[in-house]
């Protein structure tokens, strides 16, 4: 790991939260809001057969999981070459 100061690891760490305290509000708009208690009015529109509030609640808030772990590991990964972190490959 780099040597880093004491500000670049506050700075790296604040970064950190911020990005998963935006990401996990954002889910759980998705999943608890959209998917469970705005449910029944996102019911009343259908898409391909299905109420969307049901395609959110089973569909939705997983893939903006899977979608929201991408961005997390990108945006981390950035941020780790920004600031020298590399990861040795255990052999």
């Amino acid at each position: 790991m780099a040597n880093l100061t004491p500000e670049q690891r506050e700075s790296y760490w604040r970064y950190n939260v911020k990005l998963t305290t935006t990401l996990l509000v954002i889910w759980f708009v998705v999943t608890y809001l959209l998917g469970g208690i705005f449910a029944a009015k996102l019911n009343e529109i259908v898409i391909l057969g299905f109420p969307l509030g049901y395609y959110i609640a089973a569909q939705g808030s997983l893939a903006i999981f899977v979608i929201e772990i991408a961005i997390y590991a990108r945006l981390m990964n950035k941020k780790d070459l920004e600031y020298g972190i590399y990861e040795e490959a255990k052999k």
